[in-house]
């Protein structure tokens, strides 16, 4: 009874001063200056680029895509984070927000051959042949000795021998 009597105090002496029940504090500081700001997320480095990059050589493309995500929210401008991001989403098969990250950093990069082996590579992903070797020559012409060129464009030769099939042929195997 006396817990009762005591909590009935407490609320008309909070709704007699204006100050609301949330109000009070151990340390008579009020609940703004002890909220938890934690959530606010701040990176002095490139940390999670690296985790990024670590996630998407591992093949967890889903880690890897939400880790550039949050690269992107942090520094938009970044380039790497941007294309870490667009080569996460053609390997989930997003390629509306590959496309979306591609456009957005093709200004800012140019034809570099990082880009051109990115974007040819989701073209391969897509079964746009022709295009993924448009971007594999103009990648081969500026550095013919790239060793990841020189795997695109065999990646490339060992596609167009096997046969195109629709999605679900292979169910009844």
């Amino acid at each position: 009874m006396r817990k009762i009597i005591a909590g009935m105090a407490l609320l008309a002496t909070a709704s007699c001063s204006g100050v609301g029940v949330g109000e009070f504090s151990a340390f008579s500081d009020g609940s703004a200056s002890i909220q938890d700001t934690s959530n606010r997320d701040y990176y002095p480095n490139d940390e999670l680029i690296v985790v990024g990059k670590a996630q998407f050589k591992e093949e967890n493309y889903g880690l890897a895509y939400r880790s550039f995500k949050k690269a992107i929210d942090v520094a938009p401008e970044d380039p790497q984070a941007w294309l870490g991001y667009a080569a996460s989403a053609d390997m989930l098969r997003r390629f509306d927000k590959a496309d979306f990250a591609y456009r957005k950093i093709q200004p800012v990069v140019g034809n570099r051959i990082e880009f051109l082996n990115n974007f040819g590579y989701s073209q391969l992903l897509r079964g746009n042949l022709q295009s993924a070797r448009a971007y594999f020559l103009r990648a081969y012409e500026i550095d013919p000795s790239n060793e990841t060129t020189a795997n695109n464009l065999e990646l490339l030769r060992n596609s167009v021998s096997y046969q195109r099939r629709a999605p679900g042929d292979l169910r009844g195997i």
